[in-house]
């Protein structure tokens, strides 16, 4: 019953009103972060194709396939038009992707553990992605929106399954566009002729795109048969459609390296979409700067780009204002995460990068251990990116981001594009064998192969080390420590147990780094000082973290009084 009171009545009225105005803006949110459907060249759906179970871990739809090989490594064959390639993939891998999305989401809750918090981010990406699709190639929208079609139902509440996957091609771009997470801190290089042991090009680099442990224990190589545009394979995780490391049949190499971004405003095309169109339709550097050059990208990206037919690399350094080739003019080419082009280099972005970040530490690493090698083979490039201390052979500790093997890649690679050959890292990290592979061989016996175990590269010795062993025990002990300041979970260390943590990686400032967190967390102020003066008594991985540390060490101070 309406009330009489008439202030009682204006009252609600004005509340009724509010109410309405929300919800017709929020019903309009919503409406405008719908993705449309993509034309579809195909009627047929999930149900159409049945999955053959070969053996264990081995699946078939067709002609396509999808195995686990003795390495740990999935292996997946596909071929066909845009959207049924992309159903069928769906079919293979549906257990595979699930987990990825399990992990990825889990992680995601770990690094933003408000719910509330969670939800405004949830609505900020969808406003921020609300015309995504208009820049990802139809091509790619029909086979993304196929694999779509087998996402699990569980995470709807996240949004659709199609507009999920869309938002998860971004993953990359947004992780290092709209905050520094170390998420993202590859590096990679390429020698030629004289430097290399039979004189041709040989490409190598680090994937450090890290999303807890679980993200990559199911690390999935794809060769891609696709009706149009040239055969290719890509090394990533299961629904992935884009590219991060791939080679083509004509011998492009395509690999990504993050650069510094000012904050975007709007999603543009992924660069692991613009990564897939390369390798899917340029056969020389010029047809991939053709490529590269009309997409619209919404971060900073340096994509290292290898030719067979040009016999040389170069770097597309590409932001969203412009774009410039680097050349290095010589027979080495060396790339981390920041820009050397003449577009670039006197930007006030790059040299802050440069002085900032800890990518000019791993430039010189690199730069540095290529000098040794020459002339290098596939064993000394793979040594390289396996290389844990720092420059002039300093031993700052164990995962310290300044290194080139900072024991957080989803996997290393290296190709030799003249004889399209590749190796590509079992877990963990890129410690495991790296698994040959012609793809010459591969495309002729329409993926019925065997990878060349002769050419295979030995797992690295410090797998079965104890300084191994120690870190992994020091990384579980650090998770414990971020779980509890992030998310409250309960903790309680000994001074026995901290001294164990220490030990574990004694010469890293991260141990006393993660205890100086732990006690400003419980309060110990004193405690904490201490940790943190420790730290910067160590090799601190950039000027970005050192001046985060001594921020930290003001709070507490100020948290004493």
């Amino acid at each position: 019953m309406w009330p009489k009171n008439k202030v009682l009545r204006s009252a609600l009225k004005v509340f009724a009103i509010f109410f309405l105005v929300i919800g017709i803006l929020f019903g309009l949110f919503l409406w405008r972060i719908r993705v449309p459907k993509p034309e579809l060249e195909s009627t047929k759906t999930v149900e159409s194709y049945k999955r053959e179970k070969v053996g264990e871990n081995h699946y078939r739809v067709g002609n396509n396939w999808l195995r686990k090989n003795k390495h740990g490594i999935w292996e997946m064959y596909l071929e066909g038009a845009p959207y049924e390639r992309g159903v069928i993939y769906g079919i293979l891998a549906q257990e595979l992707m699930e987990k990825q999305e399990v992990h990825f989401v889990g992680q995601i809750k770990e690094m933003i553990p408000s719910a509330m918090f969670l939800q405004v981010l949830k609505g900020f990406v969808g406003w921020f992605n609300r015309d995504i699709y208009k820049y990802i190639p139809e091509e790619n929208q029909q086979e993304i929106y196929g694999v779509s079609q087998s996402f699990s139902d569980q995470f709807n509440y996240i949004g659709p399954k199609y507009y999920r996957i869309l938002n998860y091609h971004a993953a990359h771009d947004i992780g290092h566009a709209l905050t520094d997470l170390n998420m993202v801190g590859c590096t990679s290089f390429a020698v030629n002729h004289s430097l290399t042991k039979d004189s041709t090009l040989l490409i190598a680099r680090n994937f450090d795109f890290y999303m807890g442990d679980a993200f990559a224990e199911d690390k999935l190589i794809v060769f891609m048969n696709p009706d149009k545009g040239y055969k290719f394979a890509s090394y990533a995780w299961a629904g992935l459609t884009g590219v991060v490391s791939g080679i083509n049949e004509k011998g492009i190499t395509v690999t990504l390296n993050a650069s510094k971004s000012d904050i975007p405003f709007a999603a543009k095309e992924p660069i692991s979409i613009l990564a897939r169109e390369i390798l899917q339709y340029a056969g020389t550097i010029e047809e991939a700067r053709k490529i590269a050059a009309k997409s619209e990208t919404f971060v900073s990206e340096s994509l290292l780009i290898g030719s067979a037919a040009d016999d040389k690399a170069v770097i597309i350094e590409k932001s969203p204002q412009k774009m410039d080739i680097y050349d290095s003019g010589k027979d080495a080419l060396v790339c981390a995460n920041h820009y050397q082009s003449n577009a670039f280099v006197k930007d006030s972005v790059n040299i802050n990068n440069i002085k900032d970040t800890d990518s000019k530490a791993r430039f010189d690493r690199m730069t540095q251990l290529m000098g040794r090698a020459y002339p290098m083979d596939v064993n000394q490039a793979a040594g390289i990116l396996r290389d844990q201390k720092g420059v002039d052979d300093k031993f700052i500790g164990y995962g310290n981001s300044k290194l080139l093997n900072q024991l957080i890649a989803h996997h290393g690679i290296v190709f030799k594009p003249a004889k399209k050959e590749f190796w590509i890292s079992a877990p963990p990290y890129q410690l495991g064998e790296f698994v040959g592979y012609d793809l010459d061989q591969i495309f002729a016996q329409k993926g019925h192969f065997e990878s060349f175990d002769s050419l295979g590269i030995d797992r690295d010795p410090f797998l079965e080390s104890a300084d191994y062993k120690k870190f992994e025990a020091f990384k579980s002990v650090r998770q414990k420590i971020t779980k509890y300041v992030m998310l409250d979970t309960p903790l309680s260390l000994t001074p026995q147990d901290e001294q164990h943590f220490i030990s574990n990686n004694a010469q890293s400032y991260l141990p006393y780094f993660f205890l100086g967190e732990y006690h400003q967390k419980k309060g110990d102020f004193s405690k904490a000082i201490g940790y943190y003066e420790q730290a910067l008594q160590h090799e601190v991985s950039s000027l970005n973290e050192e001046n985060s540390i001594r921020e930290r060490i003001a709070e507490s101070k100020q948290g004493k009084h």
